[in-house]
């Protein structure tokens, strides 16, 4: 047997998935433990078409003894109110002890009603499906539970249909146009919204919105305004909204919803929906997506990017952290200059925004939605800079509160601590701007091949979000170990940039090894360069196999590390040509700043690079 559990947030109600369970599981016989009085309305209940069940809550909510259990119930297990009534719910139904008993707590702690959904499966068919409804009142608790019958389809009528469903059918079998009814509660799916979701159809979909269900975390307030509307009796809404299909595929869908009443007085909710992904250009899905990616993890750093654009601006996940509004909640306008405390900056960022200067580095006080006694310290810089003859500009947010409180209380004590936290943003500072030099390199190089560009400085971007939020949430400001973060960034590598599945990563650091984020910062981007050229070119057959990238990072004595970083692959035969290439080129531009020394090592199979560097660099602060 197993259970599965999920909140269904489009229908408002937990789902319990059971599968496979026995009559033992549901009914165990057990002796009466407690004389409990009929209840006066049990010929009431007997008489409803649905299951009414009266639990006494028993040691505060530890269990729960039966009063009552619904008729459907006695005749399948084949016995009478007196062989259940008197006994706890842990020792006559185990399974439904275990599944019910977070949900039976909450309705008799809170005294708010809770909906259920039970679905239950034999041999991965679904075989029964029953919907619930917990409810606390005197002093006890029902629940009340309503089986639908999932042998029969019972589909919508076709007098509900203005077309003819047969050539409907055809033609959405060759487009990805769909349309669904939804009445009573209940859908109806055409062959259209199949070949949209990239999936057949099952048997439960009948009780689900199974588009919506799909929908990207950033279009889930799309769905709520959706459903706020058209739950009216008359209305119409049309709206665009991405979805995820199971197999990962990210598609663009045109809906049109609306609700109605026909000659009956019965209301139907109808969608009409289209898949315009290939016609969606950048508007919809912009391959910058995939930049905000690198910082989705982080709550404390922002990328703003357009933000001086109100129409076309995005921002990434830190934003909202930061202001603390949800994604759909906020509107971008100048209103949230309002916000700001210090009015000086307030007027550098009109200027800004009118284009009267090009960039604003500051530092400022922000009251979160306007209330002093919430208020944040934040670094913001954005720049306005002019490509393909369209001003555009890109930012950075960083929410510096708890370093500038660490910095007042530890200032009298410890002069060096301001100093040094100075010296990490002006470190990102001049780092964004190495990235920046790179994309404007990059650029010129691979001028058609904007795909390329994209999933370097993805990586790019995502090892120094990563590095930051480890800096700023590190006790130790000056000495990062690098082992710990080597781990977490691979993981993050593979989580963002498409690896192939027949490669693998292997990396081995010295325990001890701890660097400063100056020295870090620049041996990291070189670790990323190396890696990506390894995945686009050591392993050109998809099918071979044992393909690992290897990177071993030792401290070798007098401060100074080494670095070896190396493929099982194919190699290069023209190594005098590897060298002149645009990434070696930023190779040894990385190195140079480290202050290391680069090269290749001979090896059988594949490319070696040794890199030797010093841990401790002439500027560190002591």
């Amino acid at each position: 047997m197993k259970i599965e559990k999920e909140h269904r947030h489009l229908e408002g109600i937990d789902e319990i998935r059971i599968f496979n369970a026995s009559q033992k599981d549901f009914y165990n016989p057990s002796p009466k433990e407690f004389d409990i009085e009929d209840l006066p309305f049990q010929e009431l209940i007997n008489s409803i078409p649905i299951e009414i069940y009266c639990l006494i809550p028993y040691e505060e909510g530890k269990d729960f003894i039966i009063q009552s259990i619904g008729n459907f119930t006695l005749d399948k297990y084949n016995c009478t109110p007196d062989d259940v009534k008197g006994r706890l719910l842990s020792k006559l139904s185990p399974l439904l002890y275990e599944v019910l008993h977070d949900e039976l707590v909450d309705v008799y702690k809170n005294q708010v009603t809770r909906n259920v959904r039970f679905v239950y499966y034999h041999k991965n068919k679904l075989s029964k499906l029953s919907t619930a409804k917990i409810l606390f009142d005197m002093g006890k608790i029902f629940v009340t539970a309503n089986n639908i019958d999932t042998k029969t389809s019972n589909r919508v009528d076709l007098e509900y249909r203005d077309f003819d469903e047969d050539k409907s059918n055809i033609i959405e079998n060759f487009s990805q146009t769909g349309s669904y009814y939804n009445i009573h509660g209940k859908y109806t799916w055409s062959q259209g919204i199949y070949n949209i979701i990239n999936r057949a159809k099952e048997e439960s979909d009948d009780y689900f919105n199974i588009v919506f269900d799909l929908v990207i975390p950033e279009d889930k307030h799309i769905v709520n305004k959706i459903f706020d509307i058209t739950n009216k009796d008359t209305a119409q809404c049309d709206e665009v909204i991405r979805i995820k299909t199971k197999d990962g595929t990210l598609k663009v869908l045109e809906v049109n919803v609306y609700s109605y009443f026909d000659e009956t007085g019965i209301v139907i909710r109808q969608g009409m929906i289209n898949d315009i992904t290939q016609y969606s250009n950048d508007d919809l899905i912009k391959p910058v997506d995939f930049l905000l990616d690198g910082f989705k993890n982080s709550t404390k750093l922002a990328l703003l990017i357009e933000p001086l654009n109100i129409k076309q601006f995005k921002f990434s996940k830190g934003f909202y952290y930061i202001i603390e509004k949800d994604y759909g909640e906020y509107i971008h306008s100048r209103d949230i200059l309002k916000n700001i405390a210090d009015k000086s900056v307030v007027q550098r960022l009109e200027k800004l925004i009118d284009g009267e200067i090009n960039n604003i580095d500051e530092t400022f006080c922000y009251y979160v939605n306007g209330n002093p006694n919430n208020r944040k310290i934040v670094d913001l810089y954005i720049e306005r800079f002019e490509y393909g003859n369209t001003i555009h500009s890109l930012g950075f947010l960083t929410d510096i509160t708890e370093e500038r409180l660490k910095q007042e209380q530890l200032i009298a004590s410890n002069e060096n601590r301001l100093i040094l936290i100075k010296e990490i943003h002006h470190r990102v500072k001049n780092n964004l701007q190495i990235l920046n030099s790179f994309l404007n390199l990059e650029r010129r190089a691979y001028r058609n091949k904007p795909d390329l560009i994209i999933n370097h400085m993805q990586t790019r971007l995502n090892s120094l979000a990563l590095l930051h939020e480890k800096t700023y949430n590190s006790q130790d400001f000056k000495n990062i170990n690098l082992k710990d973060y080597l781990i977490d960034h691979d993981m993050q590598t593979i989580n963002v940039v498409d690896i192939p599945k027949h490669i693998e990563f292997e990396t081995y650091v010295d325990e001890d090894l701890e660097l400063s984020i100056e020295v870090i910062t620049p041996l990291l981007l070189i670790i990323d360069e190396i890696t990506m050229n390894a995945i686009k070119h050591a392993f050109p057959d998809k099918s071979s196999s044992n393909n690992k990238i290897i990177k071993e990072i030792r401290n070798i004595g007098n401060n100074t590390g080494e670095l070896i970083i190396k493929d099982n692959g194919v190699g290069i035969k023209d190594t005098d040509n590897i060298s002149k290439n645009l990434g070696c080129e930023i190779i040894k531009s990385l190195t140079k700043q480290l202050g290391g020394d680069v090269s290749l090592i001979k090896q059988e199979n594949g490319i070696a690079y040794r890199l030797i560097f010093p841990t401790q660099m002439e500027h560190t602060i002591d």
